[in-house]
């Protein structure tokens, strides 16, 4: 079977869904597995550690003591100023590159997982004030790395960094169920509608609502695209209906194949083989429950509705 013929029968297929109203039935799965999809490759950030942050930060005070050969001078523990401030003492004095400091701290905190938006400040132990500090803001994109390049001249420095902790928001997850829940709603009404036997309150012929033609132990509602065995409806797609129409005007009456596709595909200005050999064998399953009734292909000729 070509690609062509291959996608036309899709998109028909599609069309007939639509027109057995089991749209909402498509919308609720795509909608469920959207849902879920999202659900599935959502990765919540790992929460704020303090002990993490301090131990970054003696990483980052051991890399700049021996990025001077500075291997025996202790690295003093860190100290929490404020929440989500922490300070670091080089009570040993070190000359400080800022290229080096930012690309230190960087990877430490990168790899402690803290969060990416932070204000690191330098200051001198003698006079407290600030001598060098920089902002990263990874969220915006608004990162403020000034002086790189200058070297501070050896001192006693405190590094303070204080990080920013975004607040926690469940608008992701709200709506990644609120659409799993819509998906669930929109199966569960289309099923309903699917499968919900309309009662016959006329079975008289002239009346177009309520029209049908008795087909062995079916009753063929051709206004509504269905089949009625007892309780059970059988939804028909359009083309299936047009068939079955054709057929129970020509009963045990062999109708060329040529004859079923002008009537049937004409309107699409296109016809397509295949498809008519497709339906057919839909037509068959739903038909299958009454053994008085067969749909028989007459070979090289066209096709036959044979009733008992």
């Amino acid at each position: 079977m070509s690609t062509t013929v291959k996608i036309a029968e899709i998109v028909s297929s599609l069309l007939d869904m639509m027109q057995q109203r089991n749209i909402q039935i498509i919308s609720g799965l795509i909608t469920s597995i959207l849902a879920l999809s999202l659900l599935l490759t959502h990765q919540p950030k790992q929460a704020f550690s303090p002990s993490w942050a301090k131990l970054a930060l003696r990483e980052v005070g051991d890399k700049l003591l021996r990025a001077q050969n500075d291997f025996n001078s202790l690295v003093l523990p860190v100290t929490e100023k404020a929440p989500n401030q922490f300070v670091l003492t080089l009570k040993t004095p070190v000359a400080i590159h800022p290229d080096s400091l930012v690309h230190f701290a960087q990877s430490s905190f990168k790899k402690a997982q803290l969060p990416n938006n932070y204000l690191l400040e330098v200051l001198a132990c003698n006079t407290q004030k600030v001598v060098y500090s920089y902002a990263v803001q990874q969220t915006t994109g608004n990162n403020i790395v000034p002086c790189k390049g200058r070297t501070l001249p050896k001192n006693c420095y405190r590094i303070e960094t204080m990080f920013t902790i975004p607040q926690k928001s469940n608008t992701a997850t709200i709506v990644y169920y609120s659409l799993l829940v819509l998906g669930i709603v929109l199966l569960a009404s289309g099923w309903r509608k699917k499968k919900t036997l309309q009662p016959i309150t006329n079975t008289s012929k002239s009346d177009n609502t309520t029209n049908y033609t008795v087909l062995g132990s079916f009753q063929f509602y051709p206004e509504q695209n269905k089949l009625v065995k007892q309780a059970e409806e059988i939804y028909l797609s359009k083309k299936e209906c047009e068939l079955l129409s054709i057929f129970i005007e020509k009963p045990n009456q062999i109708i060329k194949r040529e004859e079923l596709s002008k009537k049937v595909w004409e309107d699409q200005g296109v016809i397509v083989g295949r498809s008519l050999d497709t339906y057919i064998s839909k037509l068959r399953k739903k038909l299958k429950a009454d053994t008085n009734i067969k749909l028989t292909n007459v070979h090289g000729v066209g096709y036959k509705l044979e009733i008992s």
